[in-house]
C-alpha cells in the first residue's frame, strides 16, 4: 500500500507540474507579444543634451582622443551656436576670434580630423564671417603646415 500512495503522490505532482508549466509558457507568449507592440510604441528616448558652450566644444577638439564623429558634432555646434564672430576693431581682429583661431588650428592638428570637415568648417564660418576671411585662412594654413604626416 505504501508503494501505491507513492506513486498516486507522484502522479498528482507530474499533473501539477504540467499544469504550471502550460501556465508558464502561456503567460511568456502573451507577454511578448505585448513586447512587441510596446516596442513599435515606445518613442525613442532623446540624446543626452549636450553642453554647447564654445569652452566645452574646444575641449573636445582639443581632446586628442576624440572619434571623428565627435569632431564633426563640435564642429557643427561652433557653426550652429557660435558661428557669428564680433566685427573687426579697424584693421585688428576682434579679441573674440582667438579662440576660433585656437579651433582652426587644433582641428588641422587633430589626428582625426580630415579634408571635408576642414574644408566645410572653413567655408562655414568664411560664409557667416566675410570679413575674417584672411585670417581664417591664415590659421588654416598655420595649422596645417604645422601637422606632422
Amino acid at each position: 500500500m505504501d508503494i501505491e500512495l507513492i506513486i498516486q503522490s507522484v502522479m498528482g505532482l507530474v499533473a501539477i507540474l504540467a499544469v504550471l508549466l502550460f501556465l508558464l509558457f502561456m503567460t511568456n507568449n502573451d507577454s511578448s507579444k505585448n513586447k512587441k507592440t510596446d516596442k513599435k510604441e515606445v518613442k525613442p528616448v532623446a540624446k543626452k543634451s549636450i553642453d554647447t558652450s564654445l569652452e566645452n566644444l574646444r575641449s573636445i577638439i582639443k581632446d586628442k582622443l576624440s572619434s571623428t564623429a565627435e569632431l564633426r558634432e563640435a564642429l557643427e555646434l561652433i557653426i550652429k551656436f557660435h558661428g557669428t564672430i564680433h566685427p573687426k576693431l579697424g584693421v585688428r581682429a576682434h579679441p573674440d576670434f582667438d579662440p576660433y583661431m585656437d579651433v582652426l588650428f587644433t582641428v588641422c592638428r587633430h589626428p582625426n580630423a580630415d579634408k571635408d570637415m576642414i574644408i566645410k568648417f572653413d567655408n562655414e564660418l568664411c560664409r557667416y564671417n566675410p570679413e575674417y576671411k584672411q585670417d581664417i585662412n591664415e590659421a588654416i594654413t598655420k595649422g596645417l603646415t604645422s601637422r606632422r604626416v
